[in-house]
């Protein structure tokens, strides 16, 4: 029910991370894989991704302390755990006191399948038939063998929200997450459908370390969308600002 949102909920991306880095070097070499030594799961910040999650976590740590978040919720992948630690850090919050922080599967990267690791090109040659395939279904419902659609990842978001509203009803909660989330999150929150979240995302990627928040509305009960793509803590904190889609993520239709 929508009475029971949060009072406040910031949806964040991750720092840069390594991923980011070496997918850019890549993709303008023209390689077909990326070179990167980790899993996905295991992909660490950029030295920029850590002032990035630094100077958001001073911005935060700025506020009043009555609109301080009550939870983080975070995506179990490294480079979201290590946003999330350095915000706290810098905020300057007792993870174990003062502000609650559960890592939750849920909010983890969409999964490529067998796409995982694949430059643009890299993808045209290797796998044509899929390339063209995406093209004509689009992200939304393309599902690549072993990976997720945007579907297969609002669909566990659902569950995400639910628990949400059930356990944090009338509490301020901050998700550390991937770009894809905070797309998908959008889509639930503000009941878009297919075409209007694919506009919002052919606008551009979300900057790394981007706020989008919503504040609840007493009159409707409902979230309204208060910040989008907000990056003036990482300007206003010296922190470059990268906007760069995920090392794995396939190209946009």
């Amino acid at each position: 029910m929508q009475e029971n949102w949060p009072q406040t909920l910031w949806i964040v991306r991750h720092g840069q991370s390594a991923g980011n880095v070496a997918r850019d070097a890549a993709e303008a070499a023209g390689h077909v894989l990326i070179d990167v030594e980790f899993r996905d799961i295991d992909v660490p910040l950029s030295a920029m991704g850590v002032d990035q999650s630094r100077a958001l976590g001073r911005w935060f740590g700025g506020l009043p302390a009555s609109e301080k978040p009550h939870v983080v919720l975070c995506s179990p992948y490294v480079r979201a755990r290590e946003t999330a630690r350095l915000i706290m850090e810098e905020a300057g919050w007792s993870a174990d006191r003062q502000v609650r922080l559960r890592v939750d599967e849920r909010l983890r990267e969409k999964e490529f399948g067998i796409l995982d690791r694949l430059t643009r090109h890299g993808i045209r040659q290797k796998y044509p038939e899929l390339n063209e395939q995406r093209s004509h279904v689009g992200k939304f419902y393309f599902r690549p063998p072993g990976g997720e659609s945007w579907c297969d990842v609002i669909l566990r978001l659902r569950s995400l929200t639910e628990m949400v509203t059930r356990e944090h009803r009338g509490e301020r909660v901050l998700v550390v997450a991937h770009q894809v989330i905070v797309n998908c999150m959008r889509y639930l929150v503000e009941n878009l459908e297919e075409h209007q979240i694919l506009a919002i995302d052919a606008e551009g990627d979300v900057p790394n370390c981007s706020v989008t928040s919503y504040r609840l509305d007493p009159a409707s009960e409902s979230l309204q969308l208060d910040l989008v793509n907000f990056i003036s803590p990482l300007v206003q904190g010296g922190a470059p600002v990268t906007v760069e889609p995920d090392a794995a993520t396939a190209p946009k239709p």
